[in-house]
């Protein structure tokens, strides 16, 4: 059995969802003591529990009795089993680090999936969907990985209430990918998503993105949703060139300005446009493993976490992989080789 604990690095619930994911996937059982001791609200919240229980059902995993605020976890896997999965996390916790945990595993089942997760689907500190449509789904298509995600309704936090589903389609071994110049910039564009909320805000926020980024435009795309959806603001930067595809996100929240939300998001974006990198922080998070199944890969980074360390580390824990970060501090090239 493979023990982890959960505060080392970074501390957070990334520990969790790959060791969650690998131990599928490996079939090797992983005990985690101190689960997300560096977070004001130490162990387990909603998601997380979701998280255990959805990868529970999907491999028939003897699990120790859990619950919210559990600190420690024994996951013994069984077998993958695709087919129809609905979860439900009944707060507003992200559904996308409930996919994020199913979606590499059940590449390896013995049937094509379908996962229904309802929660919040655009959270401060997860990714939104979009960033797993668009960025995340890409490069994993790029690895010969089907996966398709749609999003049924959008779920804002504190309300939730979002669905999302994903269809995987179980396959051959992962490619190789090498990402190390984003490419030509194909096209860039701002969404301002509102629910219950002022349309003058969006206006605000892509007012402010179209100074800064010099857009105009189709390139500024206001998105009303049902007053039912929220209340609710994200705005989402979307940058599409020849090899990677990469978004940005910045949330709403009480008394802070529209052009606060709008300022994070741009700084974000431009950061990673002037580092030259081929992904951004967030997308090398989620690359990671999926490169380490592959049997190694390449990427450029403009900004090494960490998150990202501490990624690497218990991905090596499971997979016979190593993880070598070099560079300056705007951009930083990360190679996964076989173990010596």
């Amino acid at each position: 059995m493979i023990e982890l604990d959960g505060s080392q690095g970074e501390g957070g619930g990334q520990i969790l969802r790959t060791s969650l994911s690998l131990s599928m996937i490996t079939g090797q059982p992983v005990r985690i003591v101190n689960i997300r001791a560096n977070r004001a609200k130490p162990g387990l919240m909603r998601q997380h529990l979701v998280a255990v229980q959805a990868a529970a059902e999907v491999c028939g995993a003897d699990i120790s009795d859990v619950q919210v605020g559990a600190q420690t976890l024994v996951f013994k896997p069984g077998r993958i089993r695709g087919g129809n999965y609905s979860f439900a996390i009944g707060s507003a916790g992200s559904s996308m680090l409930v996919l994020q945990t199913l979606l590499p595993a059940l590449l390896y089942a013995d049937q094509p999936s379908t996962v229904t997760v309802s929660g919040g689907t655009h959270n401060p500190k997860a990714p939104p969907a979009e960033f797993l449509q668009r960025a995340y789904g890409r490069a994993m298509a790029e690895m010969g990985a089907r996966i398709d995600i749609q999003l049924e309704r959008h779920g804002f936090y504190p309300a939730g209430g979002g669905i999302v589903t994903a269809t995987v389609q179980p396959g051959p071994q992962l490619q190789r990918l090498e990402l190390l110049e984003p490419g030509a910039r194909r096209v860039g564009y701002a969404e301002s998503f509102i629910a219950a909320v002022p349309f003058s805000v969006a206006e605000r926020e892509l007012e402010t993105v179209a100074t800064a980024m010099g857009w105009s435009g189709e390139q500024l795309r206001p998105r009303q949703l049902p007053d039912k959806y929220g209340p609710g603001n994200a705005l989402l930067i979307t940058l599409d060139s020849e090899h990677v595809t990469e978004v940005f996100a910045a949330f709403g929240e009480k008394s802070v300005p529209a052009e606060a939300v709008a300022k994070q998001a741009v700084h974000d974006a431009r950061f990673y446009i002037a580092s030259g990198a081929a992904v951004s922080e967030h997308l090398a998070d989620q690359l990671m493993l999926p490169m380490a199944l592959a049997g190694g890969g390449k990427f450029t980074v403009d900004r090494v976490s960490l998150h990202a360390r501490t990624n690497a580390d218990v991905i090596a824990r499971f997979l016979p992989v190593a993880f070598n970060f070099e560079g300056q501090e705007r951009r930083s090239l990360c190679t996964i080789t076989p173990a010596p």
